[in-house]
Formats: structure tokens, C-alpha cells, sequence
């Protein structure tokens, strides 16, 4: 014999607050396919192409192995070649290229133009990537490589940062990573340092790393310095990316 159904069901209690939420196993990321974006493409396509034409005028200036040394060159290099493979993969509707990449490289080129314009431009004698011992004559080639590889560029990977990608794509875990690269540098800068003549002019390519003129205690205090000013940039760039609205909706 099976009981009686009851005719009054009592009702479940309600229950308290809101409901919670479980988090998706798998991210929004992994089933939105992202879509082709030919404008950002040509734009990144652009900012790429006047990289790479500001790293080739350097290369014809100075020696290679001179032009190659300086830190400008290499973070120019680098936003080169994402931006080539930012604008290819905007084109393709493929995924963008991982956070930890893209703001790698905005860092770097954001470090090459504000220590230009704060620390170098305005030196007795003037900063010049070619040791030369006058100013760059303005509208000469390597005043235009200057303005470059230190102005142009580094404004276009901002406007492309924060009209063109989408927000919150940082994280404050990546800042510390970030920094392994200028202290990459610094080792590199101090040991082929060691391997120049005391006479070459250009064994010391910015004066604030001019061991023979500062000695190794004062060198070092200034790169710790440039270090954490490196860092709360890198700590900034991630607050701001939290911060700022989102400029696009579909993945580019």
C-alpha cells in the first residue's frame, strides 16, 4: 500500500539572500569565438611598421652592435614584433596575445619614453644614440629617430591600450615579472661594459649607468631606484587597467 498524498503540501522556506553564484568552470573566453577586427588591425599593422622603420633608421646611424645595445631599441623591437602579431592574429579573428605579453611591452616603451624625456633629453651634452657630442639638428634623421623610437611610438602603444583593448586584462602578479627584463638589462649594460676599452665612447650608453663616472655604489643606488620607480609604473599601468572602462565589447 503506498500513503496517501497529502492534500496541503507545506511550502519550502524561502531562502535568506540573494542567490549564490558557483564560478564557471570554464571562461567566457574559451566558448566566445572572437571576431575579425580589420581596423585594429591596420591600426596595430601601423604602430608595428613605424617601429621597426625607427629601429632600421637607428641601424643605419650607429654600428648594429651599438644601435642593438640601447634599451629604447630592444623595447621598440619587441612592440614591433606584437604589434605584427597583434595585428595578424585582430585580422585572422584569432585570440589576442596573453595580458603578461601585451603589458610587458606597454611597460617598457612607457619606461624609454618618460626616461628620455626626464632624464636624457635635456643632458650636457645632449643624449644622442650615436655618441655624437653636439644636439641632433631638428628634423635630421637622428633627431627623427629619437622622436621615434621615444615619442611616436610609446603614444601609439598607449591610444592602443586604452581605445583599442579590453579592460582588466592585468594583474598586480604580473608587475614583479615584468621587472626581470630592466634587471636583465642592467646586468648586460654593466658586463659589456667590462669588455669595452676605458677610451671607447661608447661603453657606457646612458650617464646615469657610467660606472667610471659615478662608481659602482652610486650606479647601482640609481638603477635600484630606476627598479622601484619601474615598479610602481607597472603598479600603476595595472590600477589604471582596472580602473578605466572597458573601450570594446568583442574580443580584438
Amino acid at each position: 500500500m503506498t500513503a496517501p498524498i497529502p492534500r496541503d503540501i507545506p511550502e519550502l522556506p524561502a531562502v535568506p539572500g540573494p542567490p549564490v553564484l558557483l564560478h564557471a568552470p570554464v571562461p567566457a573566453t574559451a566558448v566566445v569565438a572572437p571576431v575579425r577586427r580589420p581596423t585594429v588591425a591596420l591600426l596595430r599593422l601601423l604602430t608595428g611598421s613605424v617601429a621597426v622603420f625607427g629601429v632600421a633608421l637607428e641601424l643605419l646611424l650607429a654600428t648594429p652592435t651599438r644601435a642593438l645595445s640601447y634599451f629604447s631599441v630592444q623595447a621598440n623591437l619587441l612592440l614591433a614584433v606584437v604589434m605584427l602579431l597583434s595585428a595578424w592574429r585582430a585580422q585572422r579573428a584569432r585570440r589576442p596575445l596573453p595580458s603578461a605579453v601585451t603589458g610587458a611591452t606597454l611597460l617598457y616603451v612607457v619606461i624609454t619614453a618618460l626616461v628620455y624625456h626626464l632624464l636624457l633629453a635635456h643632458t650636457t651634452p645632449p643624449f644622442s644614440m650615436t655618441g655624437a657630442a653636439t644636439a641632433p639638428v631638428r628634423w635630421h634623421a637622428q633627431w627623427a629617430t629619437l622622436q621615434i623610437l621615444h615619442t611616436i611610438t610609446p603614444a601609439a602603444a598607449v591610444l592602443d591600450w586604452l581605445l583599442l583593448t579590453p579592460a582588466a586584462r592585468l594583474h598586480l602578479r604580473q608587475a614583479a615579472t615584468w621587472l626581470l627584463y630592466p634587471l636583465a638589462y642592467l646586468i648586460f649594460t654593466l658586463a659589456r661594459a667590462v669588455f669595452l676599452a676605458p677610451s671607447n665612447p661608447s661603453r657606457y650608453l646612458y650617464p646615469f649607468l657610467d660606472v667610471a663616472a659615478h662608481g659602482y655604489r652610486s650606479t647601482l643606488a640609481n638603477a635600484l631606484l630606476l627598479g622601484l620607480a619601474i615598479y610602481a609604473l607597472a603598479v600603476l599601468l595595472v590600477v589604471i587597467d582596472h580602473t578605466r572602462p572597458t573601450p570594446v565589447r568583442r574580443r580584438v
